[in-house]
Parts: C-alpha cells; sequence; structure tokens
C-alpha cells in the first residue's frame, strides 16, 4: 500500500490504530478509518465568483437563507454541481462549516462548486444584481407565479429559504420576483434541499433548450 500510494510529491502513508484517528478528528467523524491531512479549499469570495463568471450571458448560483443543516447544504451543492450552477452562497453565521458531514452529503460536489459564506446576503444579492443578476426567490405561499411561467434566461440567483421560517424579510423584498414550486395541497412545503433540486432541474432544463444560453 505505501509503495503504491507514495510517489512524487505525495506524502508516505502511516499505518496506525484506529483509535489515534479518532482521537485526531472531531467526535463525530466518520473517518472509515482513513484520515488526510489536507490544505483547505480556496475561498473564493463574491468578487471572485463575479470575476470567475466573467463576461458570460447565462450564470446561475443558489443562495442559501438560513441554511443550518450541513445534510441539507451537502445535498444542494450535489445539485448545484449536477445541474451546471457557479456556486451556493450562504451565511457566515448560522450556517454550518464545510465538515466531514457537509462533504460526504455533497457527495464530492464541494470540490467543485465553490461554497461561499456571504457577510450579510442582502449586500451580495445586490452585488450579484450590479453583476446583472436576476434574483428570484423561492416562496412556496407569496410566489406570484409559478416556476415554469418565470423567465430563467440570463444570469439568475436562485434564493431558497430554510423550512418552517422561510426567506427572512429584507431577504424576501431584496428579490426581484417571487416564484413557487406547485405541489399537492396534502404538502405544506419541500424541504429546502428538494426544492433547490427541482429549481435546478427546471433552470438547466430551460438553459438546455435554449441554444443562446
Amino acid at each position: 500500500m505505501g509503495d503504491t500510494l507514495a510517489g512524487a510529491g505525495r506524502p508516505a502513508p502511516e499505518i496506525v490504530d484506529r483509535r489515534e484517528i479518532a482521537a485526531q478528528l472531531a467526535p463525530d467523524a466518520i473517518h472509515q478509518g482513513i484520515a488526510v491531512l489536507a490544505a483547505p479549499l480556496p475561498d473564493v469570495g463574491m468578487d471572485g465568483l463575479c470575476h470567475r463568471i466573467g463576461p458570460r450571458t447565462a450564470a446561475l448560483v443558489i443562495i442559501l437563507d438560513q441554511a443550518t443543516d450541513p445534510q441539507n447544504v451537502g445535498a444542494v451543492l450535489r445539485s448545484a454541481a449536477a445541474f451546471g450552477a457557479d456556486a451556493v452562497i450562504t451565511q457566515d453565521r448560522h450556517a454550518p462549516d464545510a465538515t466531514g458531514a457537509l462533504a460526504k452529503a455533497a457527495s464530492g460536489a464541494l470540490e467543485t462548486v465553490p461554497l461561499i459564506a456571504a457577510t450579510n446576503l442582502t449586500r451580495s444579492m445586490k452585488q450579484l444584481k450590479g453583476n446583472g443578476f436576476w434574483c428570484l426567490g423561492l416562496d412556496g405561499g407569496g410566489g406570484a407565479m409559478a416556476i415554469a411561467d418565470a423567465d430563467l434566461s440570463g444570469r439568475v440567483a436562485l434564493v431558497v429559504g430554510a423550512e418552517g421560517t422561510g426567506l427572512r424579510r429584507l431577504v424576501r423584498d431584496t428579490c426581484d420576483a417571487l416564484v413557487r414550486i406547485p405541489i399537492s395541497p396534502t404538502m405544506e412545503s419541500l424541504n429546502l434541499s428538494t426544492a433547490s433540486a427541482v429549481a435546478l432541474y427546471e433552470w438547466s432544463r430551460r438553459a438546455a433548450a435554449d441554444p443562446a444560453s
């Protein structure tokens, strides 16, 4: 195993007792007997995101308002990677860090889709608007139109609130429009990651059908 993994520029693996690995990690970490010391992922930031997108006419980002569950955020990252989103933006406070639980739920998407922690979501939304983005808030109860009827062309920021509380007032007021995902009246709402996945699919379906995107 050591000969296989070690090589030019690679650290040699060290075989230790499983308990030694557990002692180096958080109490709830799921390590399956392997741990790697790695550098943190690059911090893209809002300015870096806008630079990455550059002059492209079509782009999509997901903004999560009050998302506190790492499993949910990881699932959103996975859907974002699957449907071609450019980034997932959360608050820097009251939002989960990029821990092992989040990374596991993301299934590799954390390394391909930037997860940006913004100090102020409304300020970040205004920055995106200044860069040509149209901010659409998902609101099951107050959405004026179904997402299937919304204009999803060009640069779009989909803003998704947490279950129960939904979008905060300032975040809602900063949106350019509110849209809803029609569901059966037997269920009050979809959870944050499921709603994001449905909205991402609708955007990607529309983008695939539009040769100009």
